[in-house]
Parts: structure tokens; sequence; C-alpha cells
């Protein structure tokens, strides 16, 4: 039994991470993309498993990244707004 790639059990933990936290979640899917790309180089390289969670780990953090970026285009809208009615 090999042993899973502990790059991508950051990265899908980061991708989660990055769907749950507001605002921080930017950075946070960023570091899911970074550490999911390194962990699916490792694992063509080496022997080891975990090629699905680094997959997961890409997907929830490109999802969570896109989310984070409505949500802070929605805020500066309704603030935008708001300044400009008020």
């Amino acid at each position: 039994m090999s042993q899973t790639n502990t790059q991508s059990i950051v990265s899908l933990t980061l991708g989660i991470l990055s769907l749950m936290v507001p605002f921080l979640g930017i950075f946070l899917g960023i570091g899911g993309i970074i550490t999911a790309n390194i962990a699916m180089k490792q694992i063509a390289y080496s022997d080891e498993g975990g090629k699905g969670l680094a997959i997961s780990g890409m997907i929830c953090s490109i999802v969570g990244l896109i989310i984070q970026l409505f949500t802070i285009l929605a805020w500066i809208f309704f603030f935008g707004l708001a300044f400009l009615t008020g």
C-alpha cells in the first residue's frame, strides 16, 4: 500500500477552507491551487497515492476563489451604491 501524499491532503484542506472562510478564502484558495499543483507533480514522479485528493483540492480551491471574488465584488458594488446614494 502506497503512502498518501501530504501536499494533496493540505491542498484539500485549504480548498475546503477557501469555501468556508469569508474574505481570507482568497488566500486559502491560492494556496490550495499551488499545493495541488505541487502534489500532482510529486505524485507523478513518486509512487504515492492521493491524486484524487489533489484533484479535489484543486476543484474546491478554484470554486472557493471564484466565490470569494464574487463576494468581494458584491461588497464593493453595494458599498459603492450606498456611498453614491447616501
